[in-house]
């Protein structure tokens, strides 16, 4: 009998830790978001450079990464690439242009300090607060989280964005944020 519980026990813990793991199902806040960096660091490298990074929650298959993203930029040419049920596929490739006198790194951010997907699931956690307080809405939802690539060059012009809807739809509400966090604006 001894053997079945602790077979039993083995099975459970294995299976808990295994599911717990998915990055696919992880939680939208900052330990859920920074796992989500850490997949991406490893697909693509530390050092990879992004213009599009765009979170989605579906409720059936969970967490959808699509990225826009090269490991090196003087190449002009980047990877589009889907993460759905723990998954990464290339959809497409594609080169840039770019405005004479620029550079594509003028476009692009990195993962860093800067900004981090740690940060973006903070403010996941601050709107859904937000709405809970202001709006009375109960459970609200992630639809949609990125990060704004910068428009002209310069770190600064880029920023977050966290799109919320309540659990069982109806509007969404999007609330557009500084890298430092700083609401910009709330819109529904």
């Amino acid at each position: 009998m001894k053997t079945l519980n602790f077979t039993v026990l083995v099975v459970a813990v294995t299976v808990l830790i295994s599911c717990g793991g998915s990055v696919s199902k992880q939680t939208a806040n900052k330990e859920g978001f920074g796992t989500i960096e850490k997949e991406m660091k490893s697909k693509f490298g530390e050092d990879a450079y992004y213009t599009d990074l765009t979170i989605s929650y579906n409720s059936s298959i969970g967490n959808i990464i699509n990225v826009t993203v090269t490991e090196k930029p003087e190449s002009l040419k980047m990877g589009e690439w889907t993460f759905s049920n723990d998954n990464w596929v290339e959809t497409s490739e594609l080169s840039l242009e770019l405005p004479e006198g620029t550079k594509a790194t003028d476009f692009m951010f990195q993962l860093n300090e800067d900004i981090n997907l740690s940060k973006l699931g903070e403010l996941v956690v601050k709107s859904c607060n937000e709405l809970i307080t202001q709006k009375k809405l109960d459970n609200p939802v992630l639809y949609m989280a990125s990060v704004k690539s910068p428009n002209n060059g310069g770190i600064a012009s880029a920023g977050y964005l966290v799109m919320l809807k309540p659990e069982t739809g109806g509007t969404t509400f999007t609330f557009n944020y500084k890298l430092n966090g700083e609401l910009i604006e709330m819109d529904y």
